[in-house]
């Protein structure tokens, strides 16, 4: 079960500045962390793109964001897209601090940053000095490479490279129907204010699909929702919206074969335009509620 947040790569296009461009990210990413989304993909709208904050300002920040503090400097370096990185608000990711850091055999990210003989490399992984050890068979690290570090003591250290994933937030590039084309896509949503309203009624029926299949959840961009992005009429998502529900897996008809369906999570809004980054607080915190 997994959980993935698509954005637009002209998720910045109403931004004043760089540092406002690059508060904005900051936001998206947090709120992707606080609800514990698996991978926060962004897809490419070429049309929506504005100067200089495309689709590779936009992934550079938030894979700067998603990237623990201890191993900023040496995965990064001096960016330009990063000229204010300081405004990025901290993650906190629970993969990355507090005691499921710290704790027996918990997961942490490090950087190869030697490869030695007989199987052995040093790697930064955040503790005082880069440590030493050995490669697990059938793995291959390069210098320069993120690997995942199990710490199973911190005094005296004791630790073991390990074969799996990189813990913490997944940060990818690919269109967004190759991302809604997942096996592992769950129930595929769309965010928009021209889809069916989340009822109390309509959350307790997804919440167990959720749970079980995970979900993806796409976003627009500031004045260029997904119907604009898609070239989709917004007056047919209303349409299929309205339709009464007679499947029996409780997941709508919609105007898009992407989408399983069209959610309007804040169905009486009081502003005329709800913010991508305040879209993604406001549609994942009741998706995320269980039954």
């Amino acid at each position: 079960m997994t959980v993935s947040v698509l954005v637009p790569s002209s998720l910045s296009r109403e931004a004043e500045d760089k540092r406002e461009a690059t508060r904005k990210l900051g936001y998206v990413a947090r709120a992707a962390t606080i609800f514990r989304a698996d991978r926060l993909v962004v897809y490419p709208d070429r049309d929506g793109e504005t100067g200089q904050f495309d689709g590779g300002f936009v992934s550079t920040v938030l894979r700067y964001a998603a990237t623990p503090p201890y191993l900023r400097n040496e995965a990064w370096g001096m960016r330009d897209e990063l000229e204010y990185a300081g405004v990025l608000p901290p993650l906190r990711a629970m993969s990355q601090t507090g005691s499921e850091s710290t704790g027996s055999g918990s997961s942490r990210q490090g950087i190869v940053t030697e490869v030695g003989p007989e199987g052995r490399v040093r790697v930064n992984c955040g503790l005082q000095h880069p440590i030493s050890l050995n490669v697990p068979p059938k793995m291959a690290v390069e210098e320069g490479e993120r690997v995942t570090i199990r710490i199973s003591s911190r005094r005296p250290v004791r630790a073991k490279l390990v074969d799996e994933p990189l813990p913490g937030l997944s940060i990818e590039q690919t269109d967004l129907q190759a991302a809604l084309g997942r096996e592992d896509a769950g129930v595929r949503i769309a965010a928009s204010r021209f889809g069916a309203e989340l009822t109390v009624g309509r959350l307790e029926t997804l919440a167990g699909r959720t749970k079980r299949d995970g979900m993806t959840v796409a976003f627009g961009a500031p004045e260029r929702g997904l119907p604009a992005i898609l070239g989709i009429e917004e007056s047919a998502i209303e349409a299929s919206s309205g339709q009464d529900d007679a499947a029996d897996n409780g997941v709508e008809p919609t105007a898009d074969p992407g989408f399983d369906l069209w959610l309007n999570t804040v169905p009486d809004q009081g502003s005329e335009v709800v913010r991508t980054e305040e879209a993604l607080f406001a549609t994942l915190a009741p998706l995320s509620l269980r039954e």
